[in-house]
C-alpha cells in the first residue's frame, strides 16, 4: 500500500500544474493533501474529484486558509473516519483528518505555522502536545497509528540547508524540534529516517532566492509510525522532481 502526502499549497492552484497527472503516475492508494485552502463548493465537481478515489475535504472557517483533505482508492475500505481531533480552538483551522482501516488510524495534518508571531508558536505547540495525548489514548487501546503530513518544523540539522542561520526562525526553534522528540519518545518513528539515517533530502523549498533550483530546502513532510508498523515499511520516497507547490509529494511504502 502507498500513501501519498503532499502540501499543495492551494489546491485551485496546484491544478493548473499537471497536480492529477502527478497522482496518476505516483497511483498511491492513499493521498493526503495539506493548505487546500478552499472550500468544496468553490470547485466544481471536475475539478475536486480524482479518478478511481473517494475523498474527504476538512476546510478552514477562514476563507483561502488552511485545510486538508484525504483521498482513499475506490477498492481500499476504511472504517470510519473523523475530522479534526475534536477540538475547536484547532479544529475551526480544518487541520486534520483522521481515517481507520484495520488496526490503524492514519492522521493527515497540516500543522500550524509559528512564523507570525510567539502567540503562532504558543498554539503550534499546544498542538503538538494535543495531538500526542490522542495518540498516547489510541495506541493504548491497541491501535497502530500513522501520522503525516506538513510539520511545519524541520527535526534536526541534517534536515535543513542553513541550520545555523535558522536557529532562531520557527520551524527550527529548540521548543518545536523538541516535540518531534516526545513523540519519538512516546512509541513513534520517524520512517524515513529510521530507513535514511544519514540522507540529505527536502521537500520543501522557499519561492526567493531560487532556493530550489539551489536545492536550499528544509525536510518539513514526514511520515511518523508506531513502532509496531517499522517492520512492515518498504520504503519512503521524496518525489522532489515533482513540482507544482513549494512541498513536494513524500510517499510511504508499506505493506
Amino acid at each position: 500500500m502507498k500513501i501519498t502526502t503532499w502540501n499543495v499549497n492551494g489546491y485551485r492552484a496546484v491544478l493548473k500544474k499537471d497536480f492529477k497527472k502527478s497522482i496518476e503516475n505516483l497511483k498511491p492508494e492513499i493521498l493526503c493533501l495539506q493548505e487546500i485552502k478552499a472550500k468544496p463548493e468553490q470547485i466544481s465537481n471536475e475539478e475536486i474529484e480524482i479518478d478511481g478515489y473517494e475523498f474527504l475535504w476538512n476546510s478552514a472557517e477562514r476563507p483561502g486558509y488552511s485545510g486538508v483533505a484525504t483521498y482513499v482508492k475506490n477498492d481500499f475500505q476504511i472504517e470510519n473516519h473523523t475530522l479534526g481531533l475534536g477540538i475547536e480552538v484547532f479544529d475551526v483551522e480544518g487541520r486534520v483528518i483522521q481515517t481507520a482501516f484495520e488496526n490503524v488510524i492514519l492522521f493527515n495534518i497540516y500543522f500550524p505555522n509559528g512564523q507570525r508571531g510567539q502567540d503562532r508558536v504558543d498554539y503550534k505547540l499546544d498542538f503538538y502536545a494535543k495531538l500526542l495525548e490522542i495518540c498516547n489514548d489510541q495506541q493504548k487501546k491497541g491501535k497502530q497509528i500513522i501520522i503525516t503530513g506538513d510539520f511545519n518544523t524541520a527535526h534536526n540539522e541534517i534536515d535543513l540547508a542553513n541550520p545555523k542561520e535558522n536557529q532562531k526562525t520557527s520551524g527550527f526553534l529548540p521548543e518545536e524540534r523538541v516535540w518531534v522528540d516526545r513523540f519519538l519518545e512516546n512509541n513513534f518513528l520517524d520512517a524515513y529516517r529510521e530507513l535514511y539515517p544519514e540522507k540529505v533530502e527536502y521537500t520543501w523549498w522557499t519561492y526567493r532566492v531560487n532556493a530550489r533550483v539551489r536545492n536550499i530546502g528544509w525536510r518539513l513532510d514526514y511520515f511518523l509510525v508506531s513502532k509496531e508498523l517499522m517492520k512492515h515499511v518498504n520504503d519512503v520516497s521524496i518525489h522532489g522532481q515533482i513540482q507544482g507547490s513549494d512541498h513536494c509529494p513524500v510517499t510511504l511504502d508499506i505493506f
